[in-house]
């Protein structure tokens, strides 16, 4: 549990700095080789389809038994300090926080910068983006990723400890990288993808009802509930959206919606109600939830181990 928290902490002080080696880009270098290597000898289908298997496979090798070793030759003190260096790699909420905020500051300076500044974090098209598309994106990308890139790492490293951290992340970096329904990633992402579901699964719901209950409001916790329950399964995604219906309850705006991505459009159904007309400060209001969800998680599973 000191681990933990050491590592949280880490996390909410400096983030991840660009220049610090991160073992994620080791990650998606080894992803990106696998890419062009099973390529170059598969190209039906069913070949691909079996590549991108084999790609899932190597990766959760890799990602469990050269730490296994590792650990295995260290003593008491190296394992505690490795295993918080892991848990603070794993955690993004100071990075995720850095750049929303950066979103919002470069919509201050003009639109362009807006539409500029949101393509470090999304993978939608971003230059036809109006104001309320922008902040739309960001606000989405930061309920999204408070159960991908907090939560969900989290949950694992609870369960699991720093093995089970790192399997998660690179489980989701090669979401992130190969599961997309076009033509390149379609057939070799496809394991991939359902891998990212299967793991996201539990946290995801888990990460909607923490957003719920820090809302501290009984009346408030219970509309988001029955939000959450409505809107849950409207995404392309059968994760995405409950972090998502949860924030748009909480901030009563409305999120989704199709969207173009490499030029094409893909219709998406749209999450909560608008109430609230989408503004700059819901940026940081989205924010303000993931910080909560975050705190409300560590405060369970101190109580948890407390008693």
């Amino acid at each position: 549990m000191i681990e933990l928290l050491i590592a949280v902490f880490l996390d909410w002080l400096i983030g991840d700095p660009y220049w610090l080696p991160h073992p994620v880009r080791l990650m998606g270098n080894i992803i990106a080789f696998e890419e062009r290597f099973f390529k170059k000898f598969f190209s039906s289908k069913k070949s691909l389809e079996l590549a991108g298997l084999f790609i899932v496979l190597i990766n959760l090798a890799l990602a469990i038994f050269p730490m296994l070793f590792v650990f295995s030759l260290l003593g008491p003190k190296a394992k505690s300090v490795l295993t918080v260096i892991i848990y603070y790699y794993c955690l993004s909420a100071r990075m995720l926080h850095y750049e929303a905020m950066e979103v919002k500051k470069a919509l201050d300076r003009s639109l362009e910068a807006g539409r500029a500044r949101v393509k470090y974090i999304v993978g939608r098209d971003t230059e036809n983006l109006n104001e309320n598309g922008v902040i739309r994106a960001t606000v989405e990308t930061v309920a999204e990723n408070t159960s991908d890139g907090i939560i969900a790492p989290l949950f694992y490293m609870v369960f699991f400890g720093p093995i089970g951290g790192l399997t998660y992340k690179f489980v989701n970096t090669m979401d992130s990288m190969i599961a997309y329904k076009n033509e390149r990633y379609i057939h070799i992402g496809r394991a991939a993808a359902l891998v990212d579901d299967i793991f996201n699964f539990i946290p995801a719901r888990l990460t909607g009802l923490l957003m719920a209950l820090s809302n501290l409001r009984p009346k408030k916790i219970k509309e988001t509930f029955v939000d959450i329950k409505k809107f849950g399964r409207c995404h392309s995604s059968p994760n995405a959206a409950y972090p998502e219906a949860a924030v748009a309850s909480i901030l009563g705006v409305q999120l989704g919606g199709g969207q173009f991505y490499k030029g094409l459009w893909v219709e998406k159904a749209k999450i909560g109600y608008d109430k609230n007309f989408l503004t700059k400060d819901h940026i940081f209001a989205s924010v303000k939830v993931m910080y909560k969800t975050e705190l409300l998680f560590l405060l369970l599973y101190i109580l948890v181990k407390a008693f």
